[in-house]
């Protein structure tokens, strides 16, 4: 471990140096995200995508040789794709990215799959058993909405219903809509919703 103080600092270099040993053991990792931006720079061989999270503000850069991009089908910006990379540390600018060896474009099908597999999840749990299923009330006292976070969709779904009843109210709750943590954290916020007496 690196120890330093106001009276022994580290110079730039030792710190450089002790990031990218750090990170250089974490080797292979898998990284799902949209493409942002692409930048074909001709003649280098390289092609550079600035990949993004859609449910939070937040980007990683992504070099990609020119064989690796071709090795999939034709991918533009706003495309969902999954990328096995090498997560590097440049020394001289302290510039992280990902060296990508592999990208795979996440296709209708998939999406389809994992909505499948929550599916299942969410029957395990018997949210879909017909004991739980309540009428619906004429006039809701509060709307249980789940969306993803600074999401287009919430503020269409409040502004169109609000277009209808003006005194409609909601209780929301923000969760990943995509990504590892989508399935734990719509299931827990059905289930907190579910709880919610006021919750219609």
């Amino acid at each position: 471990m690196l120890e330093t103080s106001s009276e022994k600092p580290a110079p730039v270099r030792v710190i450089s140096e002790a990031i990218s040993e750090y990170i250089n053991r974490l080797g292979q990792v898998w990284v799902e995200g949209e493409i942002a931006q692409l930048n074909d720079r001709a003649g280098s061989g390289m092609i550079y995508i600035r990949l993004r999270d859609p449910s939070v503000d937040m980007y990683l850069e992504v070099t990609c040789p020119r064989s690796v991009f071709k090795a999939v089908a034709p991918l533009s910006e706003n495309a969902r794709v999954v990328i096995n990379s090498k997560v590097n540390f440049y020394t001289p600018t302290g510039r992280l990215s990902l060296n990508a060896k592999e990208i795979r474009q996440v296709g209708l099908g998939e999406l389809l799959a994992r909505l499948e597999a929550l599916k299942k999840v969410l029957a395990a749990e018997g949210l879909f058993a017909l004991e739980r299923k309540r009428k619906l009330p004429f006039l809701p006292n509060k709307v249980g909405l789940i969306c993803g976070r600074a999401s287009a969709a919430e503020k269409d779904v409040k502004e169109n219903a609000r277009r209808r009843w003006p005194a409609v109210r909601f209780e929301t709750r923000e969760v990943a809509v995509q990504g590892s943590e989508a399935v734990v954290q719509v299931s827990a916020a059905l289930r907190e919703l579910d709880n919610d007496p006021e919750v219609d």
